[in-house]
């Protein structure tokens, strides 16, 4: 597996995430609504909502915030509409840029996502010109020290597809998208409980940045980021601190 620190990056991004927990929130909070709009307000029966869900618990999401989102959008509160839409591009280095946005005014998400684009030394591309470099899988990372080979055995029982050691001691574990719910469910019975679990878009190739070019590319992803719209950001740059 990779040499770089899967651990450090993860505890990197957690902090980041303390830093916004408001605006983590209100994302998360999108997605909930968007997910019960499109599968119903019972996450026994949409995945994708109990997906949604679990991830407000995974930040410490206020029961009543889940709650609220779900009414809005099953229609029990009123709530805004909001349209899914994907923007990819290239960063620093020719580094791949996937940007999952969720809006109610296409026109001025696709404004705001270009102009970080072209003001931090990328560009946006067209539809599917980087998305075929990545593979949408189940992600789960176990701290360093979490007992390797029964964790191997409880994964590929539950059906992951890989599990693999970083070489910070951290514990990789892969599933396929459609498999994500039900092998967390089986390793969180088994008694491991990942520090880092979600459904991601993952590079078939990294590119490593370093010095300036890592700095010029994290600000490039800050600011897109940093957008309301904006949900998830993919991207095949590894930036080394």
């Amino acid at each position: 597996m990779a040499g770089h620190s899967k651990w450090a990056n993860i505890q990197h991004r957690k902090g980041r995430q303390d830093e916004k927990r408001g605006r983590v929130f209100s994302r998360i909070s999108k997605e909930i609504t968007v997910a019960a709009k499109m599968g119903g307000g019972d996450p026994s029966f949409n995945p994708r909502l109990r997906m949604a869900v679990d991830k407000g618990k995974s930040v410490n999401m206020p029961a009543d915030n889940v709650e609220r989102a779900i009414k809005k959008g099953t229609g029990e509160l009123e709530g805004v509409d909001y349209v899914e839409i994907r923007y990819e591009g290239y960063g620093i280095a020719g580094a791949a840029v996937i940007v999952d946005c969720l809006t109610d005014n296409k026109t001025r998400t696709v404004a705001e996502v270009r102009h970080a684009f072209n003001k931090h030394g990328g560009n946006m591309g067209t539809d599917g010109c980087v998305a075929f470099m990545f593979d949408h899988i189940g992600q789960f990372l176990f701290a360093p020290g979490t007992d390797e080979d029964a964790l191997m055995e409880a994964a590929l029982e539950a059906g992951a597809e890989d599990v693999a050691t970083n070489d910070d001691g951290s514990i990789e574990v892969i599933s396929s998208f459609a498999d994500y719910l039900s092998v967390k469910e089986a390793l969180e019975k088994a008694g491991f409980k990942a520090e880092m679990s979600e459904v991601t878009m993952r590079p078939q190739n990294e590119i490593t940045l370093t010095g300036d070019d890592a700095i010029k590319m994290q600000k490039l992803l800050d600011a897109i980021e940093d957008l309301d719209d904006v949900q998830d950001v993919y991207t095949s740059a590894l930036i080394e601190e």
